[in-house]
């Protein structure tokens, strides 16, 4: 177990991977790339970009498909928005699209030959320029008072090394999963010596499945460079962590907060009826419109 006296270094940097066709979503994803899609009122991508912002990220990579730029275009500045707001009046509305564009540096990279998620990653190692970095996976909504990567970011301040986020699944679904096995340290916290993409049940080291958020030793680009093929045929990211398995601290963290799987339907349902009942006039009407 690493030591709590030296300091880690501050990490600044985050990969945002949004590729995909959104099929689960069509028609709308013919025209809408699926992280603009909303929950409520707010496009999916926000809520990863500011997971990552609440936890001190400044910089954020989004690696996406050719013809994806309107994602990276939803954090600047919207000149034509801003003067009729600003026009009319509306300060609040302004304040706030103002305060979406100063979030973070957002940096286009592109994935131009899909190959897996860990392929997706490995897009952004210029841009990570030798640093450890957060990735996350927006279609995964976490929504807590202290983020997702905020959680990640105290056990990296305390361990070092990589740390993932982990939630207990059902045997259903394991099969789906990167699934991690370890010693529990406390406090939520596990130390990783098992990582397992897609195991059958009978051979997952647990039942602590990896959720879309991660902090990760620039070592893991070492791996993904030489292309493995992992589950599916794809280039795995779990391959690229366990590959760090002796040679740096790897920690698991159970994650604290809602969670939905917006990368389908029920999932995106889920979030909203759960954001809407955050506020007291939508939550009536989720209860009238349940009672119908």
């Amino acid at each position: 177990m690493s030591s709590q006296s030296s300091e880690k270094p501050a990490i600044t940097k985050a990969v945002i991977p949004v590729g995909g066709l959104g099929t689960r979503f069509l028609p709308a994803t013919r025209t809408v790339p699926k992280p603009l899609l909303p929950v409520l009122n707010v496009p999916v991508i926000e809520y990863a970009v500011r997971d990552a912002a609440e936890a001190g990220v400044t910089d954020v990579a989004i690696v996406m498909s050719p013809g994806m730029e309107s994602v990276a275009d939803y954090f600047g500045n919207q000149a034509t928005l801003e003067r009729e707001l600003r026009t009319r009046g509306r300060d609040d509305l302004l304040e706030k699209q103002l305060e979406i564009a100063s979030l973070v540096n957002v940096t286009t990279v592109y994935q131009h030959d899909p190959k897996g998620p860990g392929h997706a990653i490995l897009q952004a190692r210029d841009f990570c320029d030798g640093e450890s970095f957060v990735t996350i996976f927006p279609d995964d909504v976490i929504l807590n008072d202290v983020s997702a990567t905020e959680q990640l970011m105290q056990v990296y301040r305390e361990h070092g090394g990589s740390v993932l986020a982990v939630s207990e699944a059902a045997d259903e679904i394991i099969h789906t999963k990167g699934v991690v096995g370890g010693t529990p340290l406390g406090s939520r916290v596990h130390e990783v010596d098992a990582l397992v993409e897609k195991p059958a049940l009978e051979d997952a080291p647990s039942k602590l499945a990896i959720v879309a958020r991660y902090i990760l030793d620039n070592a893991v680009f070492d791996y993904l460079a030489e292309e493995h093929a992992g589950a599916g045929g794809e280039i795995q990211i779990t391959d690229a962590i366990a590959s760090l398995l002796g040679n740096s601290p790897i920690h698991a963290r159970e994650i604290s907060g809602f969670h939905a799987d917006t990368g389908n339907p029920g999932g995106m349902l889920q979030a909203a009826i759960h954001v809407a009942k955050q506020d007291p006039e939508l939550a009536e009407i989720v209860a009238d419109a349940l009672q119908g």
